[in-house]
């Protein structure tokens, strides 16, 4: 977050309130009435209305008054973008005692947003069960962003709703898994995964309260999850809404900026990947799955491939901030140290990232610069704000270190049963891992987190079979003091579904005909639910296509019916083979059905040695066929003109066979029908001033 909490002293009195709105989470059974029961949180915003301000400056605000219970405030406004220039202070009212909070000012935050959509906003401050507030926004000038409300919100922390996470390293189930938290929607995501990289580096997996620990309702969450390819560094934060929490409080606290992040600000879930608390804890932030590259909204043009850790609190050099607790920093180097450790990353390396930010949009650089940053990094370092406080910031370096301490070089192993490509494996179901075994040591494989195989001792490969999806695969290793050590995960994509080729259509092709080779075209679309890795033609000739391809230019054997064959790959192996029939056939001009006076020219130039011309307008020549599709053919030249042509007695299009330069049997005119059937196309000379004539050289369709 940007800057800070401050502490205020004084402020005229303010005069007028704006309407209130309650935003209330799916499934709750909240009202604007008192609670009697724990819920899912709630936000509740109120509109500030027009104030008196000296020097002709615009205030709004919100007198004193009791509101429905809260414990986070900010104030938000209608652009995500537009910069509140001017100040924001507010107090609150203590819901224990009734006593008035003196003013604290709260600081606009550009910087963590998503790269579109939401509404701009102030650092969500936690103040503890409060109940009344009083707000006044002034600004520099005359001008303030419109839309400006305060959001105030309630993550139920009750004692009978508030979550006990335990301090990180204990044993607790809830965060000794994954920690997704997320049920069907998750598992219906699609995750890409980076492949290991050469000599990397592991880290022990910190304890991490998933996202059911501080009561996520997950049914607000706008959005699935997206995810990058890869996570190359991470920003470091700090929430910067005050350190008035304890560390029971944190859930309520982590709760809170989700509710601020989503129902006030309008963003699909909470921006960091990870919130660490002042006593260690490590919590899920965003959605998608902790061991994935979830794509977060935590550094505003540096989203892609990075990872947001947020400690809780605000650490700013001001009166406002403190230093970071020691476990908090102890709580960043290990879930950096982790994180990084599964695509390989040294903590304390350098990587090179490439902004994103459109350009005018607030960005620290230009759009599509390559910057370099450290593979821990500060928010600063990639946007221009203050966060994550000076007191954090200073102490990077050592959290660096920290993570570095707790690396191990991973254990080397290879892939192999399934097919490399772009990052990821893929195989139908089974993949090997295969390495040299250290004596004495045990060796286990994990399947996204679960032990899938245990190797007899001395074994150097192990097979695991996979269900559908999408797989993280890991070697582990005991060794015989007491350590251990694992491999980079494998990203393994499982899959049993074939490519579908569909929509196959051939169609005659505007081009030069010969009496050999008619000119048409095949046009299909073929598909995957996974990767599709090869595509190719197997009749009525052998033929590669890319992936992408859609259609391919070819040549059709006159006056025959030939098969039009298509297999496809998808990159775990599955095949699928499409295939139509289709006959092409020609009629000379000379078999036409003529009206008005045609004629003959006979050279080696036209097809089939002949060819009619008229210049006489009205003039006119037809053909039936039972066919799906027709193409014309003319001779053009710059004293040739244009021709009425007619389809089953309508009229569909004037064609002009004029051309700076002669060229003979060209297909210059196509039409197609959804099945094949008896039609009559008929051409009329139009009489075109300068150049009448117009010549004919037959005529081709396909059935």
């Amino acid at each position: 977050m940007l800057k800070r909490t401050l502490i205020g002293t004084s402020v005229a009195a303010v005069v007028a309130a704006g309407a209130v709105t309650w935003t209330v989470s799916a499934k709750s059974t909240a009202t604007t009435t008192a609670r009697s029961e724990p819920g899912p949180g709630r936000v509740q915003a109120r509109t500030l209305g027009d104030l008196a301000a000296a020097d002709g400056r615009k205030a709004v605000g919100l007198s004193p008054m009791r509101t429905e219970p809260f414990s986070l405030v900010g104030v938000t406004w209608d652009k995500p973008r537009e910069d509140l220039r001017g100040t924001v202070r507010l107090r609150t009212r203590d819901a224990r005692t009734g006593a008035w909070s003196g003013w604290r000012s709260v600081e606009p935050n550009l910087a963590d947003a998503p790269e579109k959509g939401g509404r701009g906003g102030t650092n969500g401050l936690w103040v503890g069960p409060s109940n009344g507030v009083e707000v006044r926004v002034t600004g520099q000038g005359r001008t303030l962003p419109a839309g400006l409300r305060v959001e105030l919100v309630d993550p139920y922390t009750g004692k009978k709703s508030q979550p006990k996470p335990r301090a990180a390293g204990a044993g607790n189930g809830a965060g000794a898994g994954t920690g997704t938290g997320t049920g069907m929607r998750l598992a219906a995501a699609t995750a890409p995964l980076t492949a290991p990289l050469a000599a990397p580096l592991t880290a022990p997996k910190p304890t991490i309260v998933p996202r059911t620990g501080w009561a996520a309702d997950e049914s607000i969450v706008k959005e699935p999850p997206a995810y990058d390819g890869s996570v190359k560094a991470a920003f470091v934060h700090h929430t910067d809404t005050g350190n008035a929490y304890t560390c029971e409080q944190s859930a309520a606290v982590i709760k809170s900026v989700f509710l601020y992040h989503v129902q006030s600000l309008g963003w699909s879930d909470i921006g960091y990947n990870f919130l660490v608390d002042k006593c260690g804890t490590v919590f899920e932030g965003r959605a998608g799955g902790v061991d994935r590259p979830v794509h977060g909204a935590h550094t505003y043009g540096f989203n892609t491939d990075t990872t947001g850790i947020a400690v809780l609190g605000t650490h700013t050099a001001d009166a406002a901030g403190v230093a970071p607790a020691k476990a908090a920093l102890d709580g960043a180097a290990r879930t950096a140290a982790w994180k990084l450790g599964l695509t390989g990353v040294d903590p304390t390396a350098k990587t090179t990232l490439t902004a994103a930010a459109p350009d005018g949009t607030g960005g620290k650089y230009p759009y599509g610069q390559q910057v370099e940053f450290n593979t821990i990094a500060g928010h600063r370092d990639g946007f221009a704000t203050l966060c994550p406080g000076e007191q954090l910031y200073t102490a990077l370096p050592a959290v660096r270190t920290a993570a570095k301490q707790l690396t191990v070089p991973a254990l080397a192993a290879t892939m192999t049963g399934a097919t490399s490509t772009g990052g990821r494996y893929y195989t139908k179901s089974a993949a090997t891992l295969n390495w040299t075994p250290s004596e004495g040591a045990a060796y286990t494989v994990s399947v996204d987190g679960a032990t899938a195989a245990t190797p007899a001792s001395g074994a150097e490969s192990a097979t695991v079979n996979l269900v559908p999806g999408t797989h993280a695969v890991q070697l582990h290793a005991a060794f015989e003091d007491g350590t251990t050590s694992a491999s980079p995960v494998f990203p393994v994509v499982a899959d049993t579904t074939s490519p579908v080729i569909s929509s196959q259509v051939l169609t005659l092709r505007k081009a030069t005909v010969n009496t050999t080779a008619y000119p048409v075209q095949l046009g299909w679309k073929a598909t995957d639910n996974t990767l599709l890795s090869s595509l190719k033609a197997t009749s009525p000739s052998a033929q590669s296509f890319a992936t992408t391809a859609t259609s391919w230019s070819a040549n059709a054997k006159p006056g025959a019916t030939q098969s039009w064959s298509l297999t496809a790959a998808d990159a775990a192996g599955n095949t699928a083979t499409g295939a139509i029939s289709r006959y092409v056939g020609g009629i000379s001009e000379g078999s036409a059905s003529r009206t008005g006076t045609w004629k003959l020219a006979t050279t080696s130039s036209y097809y089939g040695g002949r060819g009619l011309y008229s210049p006489y307008r009205g003039a006119s020549a037809s053909w039936t066929f039972t066919g799906r599709n027709v193409g014309l053919i003319f001779t053009r030249a710059a004293r040739f003109g244009a021709v009425y042509i007619y389809s089953d007695g309508v009229k569909v299009a004037t064609l002009d066979t004029g051309a700076s330069t002669t060229a003979y049997r060209q297909l210059l005119w196509t039409r197609t029908w959804g099945s094949s059937a008896k039609h009559t196309i008929k051409i009329v000379v139009a009489g075109t001033s300068g150049r009448p004539t117009v010549a004919i050289d037959g005529l081709l369709y396909l059935r």
